[in-house]
């Protein structure tokens, strides 16, 4: 075991026997940030992230908005508080580690500019006979005063294209948490989601699966927003053709199509062919082996291990585990958003750079005329340190985040697929995946 390792393994096992003290117990304050004041008389609900999201708790703030909770689980795994105020639900994590929660509530509106859709990433993995598809969309809420965005009948809508099959539907508020929706349908084909975007960044992720007969499809995507910046995600081995895209390479091992400002309810057709990239061959391993591999000790191990192939390979995986792939693939749709994201800030980070650099040029101070002197031999003066240019800025920049995106994805995928295995436990498998949204959430503001 490498060093490295092991001060993970010690780091958990720390986090996992610490709380253990504090179990029982949590307080927090509701405060309400359009209006500064604590928030009295506020419904506070203790969630149970097991079997559903079950209520265990209950009580009330008081005057001070202040409230407390107790429930034998709290301590040893991950639960949600949920604030309830004026009929809106706001959640913050619960975690074993955490024996106070403070929750922000806001005033709501239904003014539609209330927020702004700053990206919209869609990413494309063929499966089998399916087409499995993450739409993930990033969104700015800066209203002044803060306020929420909320209404009762569908706060965010999206559209599915003909035949599509919805799976997971998810809201990621300021907390970094993601939170299950269960999408309203509207009709023709038009879903909405009933959360509050509260000041600040969000994101709305949600995945389907469409036929892909003869490893081919035709999309027609439709956003109800308009959008700053729209990017398209799909293997190497997937030929996707858009009008108005343009290919930005490669990133994490995917090509990228992007296009500018794409108007709102504008229809955007994509046509996309090709399979899912190969398996990877492992050294010693024959290419021809036995279709049966639930058999094989080595698949099993690396699997209770945590060891994961390549995503290409999910389409691969043996029988027993065949049925896993909807939901792995669909696990990625974060990761490949903050992708889209990182690029976007690579390229701010560069244009800021260049434009510093200029202006750094044009305000260096002019030395003025001194009165005549006897002349004497000038000192040599110390040539300034030549600003770093935008290549150099964005080389550096790409070198340390692409390292931290490649490490996350392979622990993302092994973390869906230990999940689904059954060789993880619950509480396990909501830690974990709350340290790698954390590990998120700190690169994109890195």
């Amino acid at each position: 075991m490498t060093g490295r390792a092991l001060v993970l393994r010690f780091s958990m096992l720390l986090c996992f026997l610490a709380p253990s003290a504090f179990a029982g117990t949590v307080t927090g304050t509701i405060m309400n940030g359009t209006t500064g004041k604590p928030a009295a008389g506020v419904d506070v609900i203790l969630i149970q992230l097991q079997g559903g999201m079950q209520p265990v708790a209950k009580t009330q703030t008081d005057s001070e908005g202040h409230y407390k909770l107790d429930n034998p689980s709290l301590g040893t795994a991950p639960m949600l508080i949920r604030a309830v105020y004026r009929g809106v639900n706001y959640h913050e994590p619960a975690t074993p580690d955490k024996t106070t929660v403070d929750v922000e509530v806001f005033e709501p509106t239904e003014k539609a500019g209330a927020f702004a859709v700053t990206g919209h990433a869609v990413v494309l993995q063929p499966s089998g006979s399916d087409l499995v598809i993450n739409e993930v969309y990033l969104i700015s809420n800066k209203t002044h005063p803060p306020a929420a965005y909320y209404r009762a009948d569908g706060s965010f809508l999206f559209s599915l294209p003909q035949g599509a099959q919805l799976g997971d539907v998810s809201a990621v508020g300021t907390s970094g948490m993601p939170v299950r929706q269960s999408p309203i349908d509207k009709g023709k084909n038009e879903q909405a989601i009933v959360f509050p975007f509260r000041p600040g960044e969000s994101r709305v992720e949600f995945s389907y699966r469409v036929p892909y007969a003869g490893d081919q499809a035709a999309l027609r995507l439709v956003s109800h927003y308009a959008v700053d910046r729209l990017g398209i995600f799909a293997p190497p081995s997937v030929q996707v053709t858009a009008a108005g895209f343009t290919s930005a390479g490669e990133d994490q091992g995917m090509s990228v199509y992007t296009r500018q400002s794409v108007a709102a309810n504008a229809p955007i057709s994509v046509l996309v062919a090709g399979t899912a990239p190969p398996p990877a061959q492992e050294s010693g391993t024959s290419a021809n082996a036995g279709a049966d591999d639930t058999q094989n000790p080595s698949v099993n191990s690396r699997i209770e291990s945590g060891a994961g192939a390549p995503v290409a390979s999910v389409t691969t995986l043996p029988a027993r585990l065949d049925s896993l792939k909807w939901y792995v693939v669909a696990g990625f749709s974060a990761i490949f958003a903050l992708g889209l994201l990182y690029l976007w800030r690579l390229q701010q980070m560069a244009g800021a750079a260049a434009s510093d650099s200029s202006s750094g040029k044009a305000s260096l101070p002019r030395e003025e005329p001194k009165p005549a002197a006897p002349p004497r031999a000038a000192a040599p003066r110390k040539a300034a340190p030549p600003s770093p240019s935008p290549e150099r800025v964005a080389t550096a920049v790409d070198r340390d985040v692409r390292g931290s995106l490649d490490e996350l994805k392979d622990s993302l995928f092994r973390l869906e697929l230990r999940r689904e295995a059954g060789t993880i436990a619950e509480e396990d498998y909501a830690r974990e995946r709350d340290r790698v949204q954390k590990v998120l959430r700190d690169l994109v503001k890195g």
